[in-house]
């Protein structure tokens, strides 16, 4: 979704460019797309991979809706191009619209299986880094472009970012999240280790909203002094520019965002990758480890191994200065526009 918003900011000329977003009925970015001004249209659709055999009917008659709901949208809306970022929605939307010229962006290093099955047919094909290349058939549609951020994350300095946070600069600040909806086991792991990471940094720390009931319970019984240097969201929209601009250290998932956002800001992380989430952050973790930018620890190891990682980087500020120079080096700023100018030539060529 981000990605997407991403490059409709990235529209700055005075051209009428209309757009229509379509994703699932009960799709969850429904309300973050039409608060930025965007017409949503939902459709049924729903994923086959791993999915249960007595499930399969019912998930096959969905896709079958939305294949001719698609074909309704089509119809009265005339794409002169269609734009997939992944997901299972794409499915019945392509389905739909063969004879429209598309563009396909691929967030993660390695494509999940709707985008590879997408691929196939779409016109050209955005991934982040040269190493996604090796997983395409049709080199000449590729073009590299990085992962495009949007403009309102990077308005924030360290400054205006620690007031917001309420946090000084007298200790390095450690950002912790799991992404939208939490990871668990890092929350966990968090509130195990918190007592003594507070001895030598600041925490800034995302639960999600699944965990935010237990985590405030747990906020609530610390002390004042400890209060004052932990804070803690169960999310942040506008807000997470700022937590990115007063981070000198992540921890956090490994999903497609670490590659673009992570990059933008230039700060170092140490990754635990979703052990369920097939192979795709894994490979995404792995990239960034191998240009120096990031630490990789795994999910159940995570509680034993976070104080000593994190005293062992704030305490060899080369170490940490090092990776977040490796990190920087892998910022594509300009990503979002370079997938927009792609999207008009694409749409040029009809």
């Amino acid at each position: 979704m981000y990605p997407a918003l991403a490059v409709l900011q990235a529209e700055t000329s005075n051209e009428d460019t209309q757009v229509l977003w379509v994703g699932s009925e009960d799709g969850i970015e429904a309300d973050l797309v039409k608060r930025a001004g965007i017409e949503y249209r939902g459709i049924s659709a729903a994923g086959l991979h791993g999915v249960n055999v007595l499930s399969m009917p019912g998930r096959i008659i969905k896709l079958i809706k939305g294949y001719f709901s698609s074909k309704k949208i089509i119809r009265e809306f005339k794409p002169d191009v269609m734009f997939f970022t992944g997901g299972y929605v794409g499915f019945p939307v392509a389905m739909a619209g063969k004879n429209v010229p598309s563009v396909l962006f691929v967030p993660d290093i390695e494509p999940g299986m709707a985008l590879n099955m997408l691929s196939r047919d779409a016109d050209r094909i955005a991934v982040v880094c040269e190493d996604s290349k090796s997983y395409f058939k049709a080199p000449e549609k590729i073009r590299i472009t990085g992962y495009p951020t949007r403009m309102d994350i990077r308005k924030w300095d360290r400054k205006k970012a620690l007031e917001l946070f309420g946090l000084g600069d007298h200790k390095p600040v450690l950002f912790v999240f799991g992404g939208s909806k939490g990871a668990r086991s890092i929350n966990r792991a968090l509130r195990e280790n918190i007592g003594k990471l507070l001895q030598f940094c600041q925490v800034i720390h995302i639960t999600g909203k699944t965990d935010w009931d237990e985590a405030k319970n747990f906020y609530n019984g610390l002390s004042e002094e400890e209060k004052a240097e932990y804070k803690i969201f169960p999310y942040l929209h506008e807000e997470m520019g700022a937590a990115f601009s007063a981070a000198d250290l992540i921890i956090s998932r490994a999903g497609a965002s670490t590659l673009g956002e992570f990059p933008l800001f230039g700060v170092p992380a140490i990754l635990v990758p979703y052990p369920y989430a097939w192979r795709y952050q894994k490979v995404n973790a792995d990239y960034l480890v191998s240009k120096n930018a990031a630490l990789l620890i795994k999910d159940e190891d995570l509680a034993g191994e976070m104080e000593a990682a994190v005293k062992d980087l704030f305490e060899n500020p080369e170490k940490l200065d090092a990776m977040k120079d490796a990190m920087k080096s892998l910022a594509r700023p300009d990503a979002a526009k370079q997938i927009l100018d792609l999207l008009k030539d694409t749409a040029g060529r009809k």
